[in-house]
């Protein structure tokens, strides 16, 4: 079912004002379409989960790990629903943010790009199948 879940919603507003030091790092250099014009949205709800960051043009979630969670079974099930819905889940460790933003923001930028192309070549077979 769609539409608005309050109780997400007000989840998510909760997250994004206790953004861990992570996710404050990320979150400060994928803002304002710093990353070649994608735009990125924290905390947002999707299918009763509340992802790190997406870019919903491209269908991407990024997710910033503790070391507590250590690949939980959890994180399968929810990796495995979202994709199910077409996004791919890209995810980093806290200390990985911390330490090698730059690596990070590299990964982040390859499959955007990847994402991208993919995205035009649909939208170009697409067109030429209606006979554009």
């Amino acid at each position: 079912m769609r539409g608005r879940n309050e109780k997400d919603i007000r989840i998510a507003r909760r997250l994004r004002s206790n953004q861990t030091d992570a996710e404050t790092v990320l979150w400060n250099r994928i803002r304002n379409r710093q990353i070649d014009g994608h735009k990125f949205a924290r905390q947002v709800p999707i299918s009763g989960y509340i992802c790190d960051f997406v870019c919903r043009e491209l269908s991407l979630v990024v997710e910033v790990d503790g070391g507590q969670r250590n690949e939980s079974a959890t994180d399968a099930v929810r990796d495995a629903r979202l994709t199910e819905q077409g996004y791919r889940v890209l995810r980093f460790w806290n200390n990985d943010v911390l330490g090698n933003i730059e690596g990070v923001l590299t990964v982040l930028q390859a499959e955007l790009s990847d994402r991208a192309a993919r995205s035009r070549l649909r939208g170009e077979v697409a067109a030429r199948l209606r006979g554009g």
